[in-house]
């Protein structure tokens, strides 16, 4: 499957607002550059006519380049960092030198066509709202895993059982191949678009999403989760706090805390 990188010229605060919009769209990856955002779309899905519309009143000018799969590796090894949330967990390619010092974690991924590097907030603080909790012999549930990282970080801390699933065929194919990477031995992997199938009660839920899939799907995460299970949710703007949190209530969670990074939010309930 070929895709479309749209690179666009913008500053912190509209890469974060056009992220959300694009996200929308069906844009799959993004790319966060000093003075450049790049989103990634399949190009079976790229409407040209929506992406101007939606970036005209942003005044953001965009070059389009057409990516084959057998090019991606080199898009990215060009352009990826290593990246370190506090001296908790360090996320690098297998071609960067491990961290020194080392922090608690280290996570070695490959990340091809996923979403989930740790770069962007979204996953960053969910990695940190994972730190202050107790993975120790807990059933874990990952809900869009992209490349894997939050899966594997539940792992290294010591989960007992860990789900996951993505809709998309390269993430579940990359998440496979990161595992692999990193010794993991307990996390279970397939393709679903939806939790239908999943009876399974699970102590940690985790999802980083989007706004409008995280509503589609709260009443399927509460199923899932134990009494007193934690759900960890990402991919929020300040602007759904509200509508998220109404959401969640209404299903039987209560909020306990919240991330704000880059004008992105990262939450945390408790199911009753």
């Amino acid at each position: 499957m070929s895709y479309i990188a749209i690179t666009m010229r913008t500053g912190a605060e509209q890469s974060d607002l056009l992220v959300a919009q694009l996200s929308l769209l069906g844009y799959e990856g993004f790319e966060e550059q000093t003075d450049a955002l790049v989103a990634y779309i399949p190009e079976a899905d790229f409407d040209e006519a929506l992406l101007k519309e939606t970036l005209a009143p942003h005044g953001v000018s965009y070059t389009k380049e057409t990516i084959l799969p057998e090019n991606w590796n080199a898009v990215w090894e060009s352009n990826f960092e290593p990246v370190q949330v506090d001296d908790f967990c360090g996320i690098r390619a297998d071609f960067h030198r491990p961290f020194d010092p080392q922090p608690a974690y280290e996570i070695v991924i490959t990340p091809k066509m996923s979403f989930g590097t740790g770069h962007h907030a979204t996953t960053s603080s969910m990695i940190k709202l994972m730190e202050s909790l107790v993975f120790s012999g807990k059933r874990i549930f990952d809900f869009g895993t992209g490349t894997g990282i939050l899966a594997i970080l539940a792992e290294m801390m010591g989960a007992a059982v860990v789900d996951a699933i993505d809709y998309d065929e390269w993430a579940v194919n990359n998440t496979i191949e990161n595992i692999a990477a990193n010794n993991m031995k307990k996390i279970k992997i397939w393709q679903a678009d939806n939790l239908d199938a999943i009876t399974e009660k699970y102590d940690i839920l985790l999802a980083n999403i989007n706004c409008n899939i995280l509503l589609q799907f709260m009443g399927d995460m509460r199923r899932l989760l134990q009494p007193g299970g934690i759900l960890l949710l990402s991919g929020i703007l300040p602007s759904d706090e509200v509508q998220i949190t109404e959401s969640a209530v209404s299903q039987g969670f209560v909020k306990e805390k919240k991330i704000e990074k880059n004008n992105w939010l990262a939450m945390q309930f408790v199911a009753v």
